[in-house]
């Protein structure tokens, strides 16, 4: 997987290209990223990449042809992938996408906004996806695109275990359930015992039963939604029953 970034602040990458698993599984050749500063592409002495927007109001505007330029650039170095802006108007990113775009791309185009926003008429014909990572404000698309970055390099196989992918909150449609390791015992609180017999049945029955019950208390749209896809069964459905939590569901799973 190639990631082309246009980004007035390159430097700020160093957190997914030297740290963590996002750095290893590049070390491994199992994505690339290349960073490009639109401010390379100006052609004034002041590098000027933004101006006051038209219509008056706060803030600056990015300009247009610094972009297109450095879009021009990357697709000379052979990156034709989707262009993805960063932006709070996008389509939600959540566990879904994630695997869908580590799945079905090979490269992808970031462009992180700044400033006030970019210019439309580079967006209406440049950019094929625009993203969000929640509904706030922070300073740039940097940082989105870095948590895009890692949700979707720790899909690709070989990042990290298959069985720790397949086993992380949402990835199940649930939330994901409480973890131990030792001490057994720590400032006077015990490993609950069920983890501590191999019994691997009654093991896997309890984390079941903890998703359940977390999701059902801090995320109810999703058990909601487990429950849409088919992925509650009557094990499960019983469990909610006597915990009290059926009431989060509709009225077909009772």
């Amino acid at each position: 997987m190639r990631i082309d970034v246009v980004t007035l602040f390159p430097e700020m990458f160093s957190a997914v290209t030297d740290s963590g698993i996002t750095s290893r599984a590049r070390r491994l050749g199992l994505w690339e990223i290349h960073l490009w500063n639109p401010r390379e592409e100006t052609q004034d002495a002041h590098r000027t990449v933004d101006d006051r927007p038209y219509g008056g109001g706060p803030g600056m505007v990015m300009l247009a042809e610094p972009l297109k330029r450095t879009l021009t650039k990357i697709r000379a170095e052979g990156n034709e992938g989707p262009v993805v802006l960063f932006s709070p108007t996008g389509k939600r990113f959540d566990d879904a996408m994630t695997a869908s775009m580590a799945k079905t791309q090979a490269n992808y185009v970031f462009i992180c906004g700044r400033y006030e926003g970019i210019d439309e008429r580079f967006l209406s014909r440049y950019v094929d996806l625009e993203i969000s990572i929640g509904d706030y404000v922070i300073s740039g698309g940097e940082l989105a695109a870095m948590v895009v970055i890692d949700a979707m390099v720790r899909r690709l196989p070989g990042a990290i275990k298959e069985v720790s992918a397949s086993d992380e909150s949402f990835a199940t449609g649930l939330l994901d359930a409480p973890h131990f390791t030792r001490p057994e015992v720590w400032e006077g609180e015990a490993v609950p015992e069920i983890l501590l017999g191999g019994h691997h049945e009654q093991i896997a029955r309890w984390t079941r039963e903890k998703m359940l019950e977390k999701t059902a208390k801090l995320r109810p749209d999703l058990l909601k939604a487990a429950q849409a896809a088919g992925q509650l069964d009557k094990k499960d459905l019983e469990f909610l029953k006597k915990s009290g939590f059926i009431g989060l569901l509709t009225d077909e799973s009772v």
